[in-house]
């Protein structure tokens, strides 16, 4: 069951199910007087509640000190009169002030803990932003580059639109929309600063202007809803626990009769010959690991499925093939190296694999390899692209 308030800046909900109060927008009253709905349904909110009781700041953009001290005063209040009750603060690495103001709270009642929304709730995403693999990366948009660049218009890219990249990493792949399609705005958001640091240095290297790098959480942006033509996520669904609340909130920030364009892989079908046996042994394994730590590399061909839950309509479904074919050979086992150091490496430890596995397991990638440079063989890598209208 779900409770309501709202004002014109910001919303106040309770989710009963989960036991959790939100505050979203942004909250700076003249007079208490203006909280008094949200007032209202906190102190009703935690009167339903057993056990521990959420408070949801993740959103709340701006917050005055008035407010503060009002919300501040129920939450002490709430846990004096009710010493059973525990209260949890949710608060965001996005909005850097919201952790600092909101921890003063633990000093005056030990029954309220401050936890801040960050990557901790992306399990695998550290494997995949250590400094190492910026080089793979950028080979990988590359060798993509080359398909999506033919595919995307027929997904309905064009030049003058206004460009969402959510997830955009280190921005190579935002910097070759710009110079392709000359959006009339460009954003790209992503919540490691390192890769955002980089991707602004791309960005200079190259003379590019007119693209708004910011940092952000991708399954709760602080962007308005509907202000954006185009909707890109590349290879980042299948990274997060929870893809269908990135999918939410592409759904919302998308403009009504735009579209979302996502790209994700299915491992498994990566193929080579010659020595195809050990490679296809060896993705398939790639699928439990991933899947050991909550990430799904297959979600390639689920995409139709996750865009028709999410609400979209016209949804358009095709895959591509990256092959050692797609010019030089040796960056496409380059990429396949930089996955057998991070896969059989840290991952592959952290599981606690035996050494017998890891020589298996590291057996196929090298085969992979061996596919992709021999002069008569073949090696593969399949890529899903996947896009839905936002209805009118």
């Amino acid at each position: 069951m779900m409770s309501e308030a709202a004002s014109s800046t910001y919303k106040v909900r309770f989710d009963e199910n989960n036991q959790e109060f939100s505050i979203i927008g942004s909250m700076r009253p003249q007079y208490v007087e203006e909280l008094d709905s949200c007032i209202r349904l906190m102190e009703t909110s935690i009167a339903k509640v057993k056990g521990t009781v959420y408070v949801n700041v993740k959103r709340l953009v701006r917050l005055n000190n008035l407010a503060f001290h009002v919300l501040a005063n129920l939450l002490v209040k709430a846990c004096a009169e009710r010493p059973d009750l525990k209260i949890s603060v949710i608060t965001s690495s996005v909005v850097g002030w919201s952790t600092r103001k909101f921890s003063a709270l633990r000093e005056i009642s030990p029954n309220i803990v401050i936890e801040q929304y960050d990557s901790a709730f992306y399990p695998g995403q550290t494997f995949l932003e250590e400094g190492g693999f910026i080089p793979v990366l950028r080979t990988q948009t590359k060798m993509t580059w080359q398909h999506e660049k033919a595919i995307l218009p027929q997904h309905g890219m064009r030049e003058g639109l206004t460009i969402a990249d959510i997830c955009c990493g280190i921005g190579d792949f935002a910097v070759l929309l710009h110079k392709e399609f000359q959006p009339a705005r460009l954003v790209a958001l992503d919540h490691s600063k390192s890769s955002l640091a980089y991707a602004r240095k791309v960005a200079a290297d190259f003379g590019i202007q007119g693209i708004e790098y910011i940092y952000g959480d991708a399954s709760e942006m602080l962007l308005d809803e509907g202000q954006f033509d185009f909707v890109t996520c590349r290879h980042s669904l299948q990274v997060f626990d929870r893809p269908e609340l990135i999918l939410r909130e592409l759904y919302r920030i998308c403009k009504p009769g735009g579209r979302v364009y996502i790209t994700n892989e299915k491992n498994s079908h990566c193929l080579g010959e010659p020595r195809a046996e050990s490679i296809q042994w060896t993705y398939n394994e790639v699928a439990k690991l991933w899947a050991h730590f909550n990430m799904d590399i297959e979600l390639g061909p689920k995409s139709r499925r996750y865009m028709t839950e999410a609400g979209f309509e016209d949804i358009r479904i095709e895959s591509f093939m990256v092959t050692n074919l797609d010019g030089d050979p040796q960056n496409f086992a380059d990429i396949i190296q930089s996955w057998e150091d991070v896969y059989a490496g840290q991952m592959s430890v952290q599981r606690g694999d035996s050494a017998e596995f890891n020589e298996k397991f590291r057996r196929g990638f090298q085969d992979h390899i061996f596919a992709a440079l021999h002069p008569k063989g073949y090696a593969g890598w399949p890529v899903w692209v996947a896009s839905g209208r936002k209805p009118q």
